[in-house]
């Protein structure tokens, strides 16, 4: 049997949007939190060899280099990228991204911020013929074994939070089997307090804002109650990541891996056990 797509459904309404994928294949899911500096960077790539990327990082070329070295040399198609908020750190990569590849689907809040960057982001997309979905229109997107759930924002959120980007990031949980990571952006306390009666339970958390003391409280921990906690972070002037973030998971117990000490992450599941690797050491 051809281990290519064999079946490809696309279904988009103004409630919800979905990929239906039926495939063949035994590969894992493969998640890899890119080592970008002071910023995010998630590559996923599905059991059925979809790839997914959450964010950018701030560098220009970084992204483009980590996606080349990732993806084989002759495949130029990425399924879905998530731009989870528009500030440098998180969308910087992808405009050479987007003048490599070739994106089936943009999902993001459909908020722009002033920067020149943002400007050119909403030209790009728009250039790029892909199918662009917001945040407030879709529920679930769902690729094989693979569901993504899109927590945040809704009207509610961007409407109250507007004036914060950081607040209006694209919180989405990713579930596989019976493994599951939470992907946060860089929401504050205020928004997990929006959100925290949602369906955030994860194994792994990526922790929001590069570990900044605003974010990941205690209640919210509890609620998502990881076991690992990525967080993603470089040499910063902000105090990135704050003792009383790394105090908070520490005393519940969770395992913390940080991109400025490991590099790239890399977290493989059969969608019961997972492995982690970082530097090709497994841990």
């Amino acid at each position: 049997m051809n281990k290519k797509i064999i079946v490809f459904l696309l279904f988009l309404n103004v409630v919800s949007f979905s990929f239906v994928y039926l495939l063949s294949s035994d590969s894992d899911l493969q998640v890899i939190f890119f080592d970008v500096g002071q910023g995010d960077s998630i590559f996923i790539e599905t059991p059925q060899k979809h790839q997914i990327i959450i964010d950018s990082g701030p560098g220009d070329k970084t992204l483009l280099e980590k996606v080349s070295s990732t993806m084989p040399f002759w495949d130029k198609t990425i399924d879905l990228i998530i731009l989870t908020h528009t500030d440098n750190d998180h969308i910087s990569g992808f405009f050479e991204l987007l003048d490599n590849y070739v994106i089936e689907n943009i999902l993001w809040s459909g908020v722009s911020g002033d920067s020149s960057r943002s400007k050119k982001w909403e030209t790009m997309i728009g250039l790029e013929g892909a199918n662009i979905v917001y945040s407030n229109n879709v529920n679930k997107i769902i690729l094989g074994d693979v569901a993504l759930d899109i927590i945040s924002p809704n009207d509610y959120i961007i409407e109250k939070y507007s004036k914060n980007a950081n607040d209006i990031s694209v919180v989405s949980k990713m579930t596989y089997k019976n493994n599951s990571f939470l992907f946060p952006g860089d929401i504050t306390n205020k928004v997990e307090k929006e959100i925290i009666n949602e369906d955030i339970f994860a194994d792994v958390l990526k922790v929001s804002h590069h570990g900044s003391k605003y974010s990941t409280s205690v209640d919210f921990i509890e609620k998502v109650n990881p076991l690992i906690a990525v967080i993603q972070v470089g040499k910063n002037s902000y105090g990135h990541p704050t003792d009383d973030t790394l105090t908070r998971l520490s005393n519940f117990g969770i395992k913390i891996l940080r991109s400025d000490i490991s590099g790239d992450i890399k977290i493989s599941s059969d969608g019961n056990n997972y492995k982690i690797i970082t530097n090709k050491k497994i841990i």
